[in-house]
């Protein structure tokens, strides 16, 4: 119940709803794009169904943007500076966004997320006790620092796709952070009983 009530209960529930809806649409795209035989049209029609695809993801992919720049920072702020942050954080996009472009003001959260999160899971891997985080123990801290990492960095790959280096790069990253995350997560108690376990060999060799 005070979850339910809570700052966090809101964006979760916001942030799986615009997920929900990116998947619908892929989903959709990807079965349109093999029964509609897209990849047989002549290369004009095949530009307007991706150009007609990007239009339709492109406010849930800036709602979720913006959810991340609200997300991350609240594993480090208390709600009255993340409110502050937000605020400050709204009053540089605008500009950027009015003078650089729309592209430029979300890449903009997104890097500002990105350095935040790194900043957070360093501290979770520190074992740090002032982040903010509803679920107890190291591994389910660290694995959700992973997760949350893996999908900042799979949105910004969208932004580096044409440079195929930068983009492989960034898809084994967002893909070892992912895994790795919901390992420590969804099997935290397994994780703490291997480590546990392989503590008295290593002491052994050293004695």
């Amino acid at each position: 119940m005070k979850l339910k009530n809570s700052y966090d209960f809101y964006l979760i529930l916001a942030t799986t709803l615009v997920l929900f809806a990116i998947s619908l649409i892929c989903i959709y795209g990807m079965f349109y794009f093999k029964f509609a035989q897209v990849q047989q049209m002549d290369l004009p029609l095949k530009i307007a169904y991706m150009n007609r695809m990007n239009e339709v993801v492109a406010p849930f992919l800036i709602c979720l943007i913006l959810l991340l720049g609200i997300c991350v920072p609240k594993r480090l702020l208390s709600t009255i500076w993340l409110n502050r942050i937000t605020a400050i954080l709204l009053a540089c996009v605008v500009p950027i966004g009015f003078f650089a472009g729309v592209k430029a003001g979300l890449f903009f959260i997104l890097a500002t997320s990105l350095l935040l999160q790194i900043i957070v899971l360093l501290m979770a891997l520190a074992g740090s006790r002032s982040l903010h985080f509803h679920k107890k123990g190291y591994w389910v801290r660290l694995g959700s620092s992973l997760i949350h990492l893996g999908l900042i960095i799979f949105i910004l790959d969208l932004f580096f796709y044409a440079n195929k280096t930068l983009h492989l790069m960034l898809f084994w990253v967002t893909t070892s952070a992912t895994i790795l995350g919901m390992v420590f997560c969804f099997y935290a108690e397994s994780v703490v009983n291997f480590v546990t376990s392989r503590q008295p060999a290593s002491e052994e060799r050293i004695s």
